[in-house]
């Protein structure tokens, strides 16, 4: 929601609020560092009904309590967790895992590790070697990342458990919320309306659909429609975004929403068909 356009104008929060809540959103990703701004979002927030991810990016035990503060002042359903330390080996980071998690069971506030650059989930083999060493970690799917970091060729590869989609499968199978942003091999953040990026398009909503079904037919999953602001977003020689970020949101939402409303329906199909088998 935010333009960082040259032009330095930006909307108020009651401003971005009532577009998100206008155009049929269901709730809002917002992080739980600032307690200032949290505070004046969980003010903006109050009788809209919008239910909120939490954002964090903590480095020891006591960021991560904090931030759970500030989730709870915003009802937060659950935080999206971005590991801001970056351990060489798998090992160095199964303690840092099992501390987070025991913490947030204990507060009863669920988390979600995102796949994310620059962060302790960089490299997809490495995250799975963390998901094989620590089976309580449940993810957040930004594939953007993923692929991106991957640089995965077109089309993707799937001979083996070995090639790129059995490993990104791999990721989706633990999966409980998504991050909506459509990369390309050469750019994490891409115009999904522009022709010559549909390929990609239709490539992340193929593993979004993986993941749906995954969850079942009575399943709860989060997906923030994640088309970010400049340096993610391409812009041209002025700054300006390329295309209209919000009118892309409003797509994906449209995509996504028809993708789960389907898989939602087959998965109940087949509960029925196994129940009379």
């Amino acid at each position: 929601m935010e333009r960082r356009h040259p032009d330095g104008i930006e909307r108020s929060i009651e401003h971005n609020l009532t577009m998100i809540k206008e155009a049929g959103f269901d709730g809002i990703s917002t992080s739980c560092i600032d307690p200032t701004r949290v505070a004046l979002i969980a003010r903006a927030l109050a009788g809209t009904g919008l239910a909120v991810e939490g954002m964090c990016f903590p480095q020891t035990i006591d960021d991560l309590k904090a931030a759970i503060d500030l989730g709870r002042q915003l009802g937060a359903s659950h935080l999206n967790v971005q590991l801001e330390v970056r351990p060489r080996r798998v090992a160095d980071c199964i303690p840092l895992l099992e501390g987070w998690i025991r913490l947030t069971q204990e507060a009863g506030m669920p988390i979600y590790f995102e796949t994310h650059r620059n962060r302790m989930t960089t490299d997809l083999l490495f995250t799975l070697d963390l998901i094989d060493q620590v089976p309580e970690m449940r993810m957040l799917a930004d594939l953007s990342h993923v692929l991106l970091g991957r640089g995965f060729s077109y089309p993707i590869s799937d001979e083996d458990e070995d090639e790129d989609e059995a490993l990104v499968r791999q990721v989706l199978d633990r999966t409980w919320a998504f991050h909506g942003r459509v990369a390309s091999r050469e750019q994490i953040q891409v115009e999904i309306t522009f022709p010559q990026h549909k390929l990609w398009l239709y490539l992340f909503l193929r593993w979004w659909e993986y993941g749906f079904k995954r969850g079942g037919a009575d399943a709860l999953l989060s997906f923030a429609c994640e088309f970010g602001p400049r340096p993610y977003a391409i812009t041209d020689r002025e700054g300006n975004d390329t295309t209209d970020r919000w009118e892309e949101a409003l797509l994906i939402k449209s995509l996504v929403r028809d993708l789960f409303d389907r898989t939602a329906v087959d998965a109940q199909l087949s509960l029925e068909q196994g129940s009379h088998a």
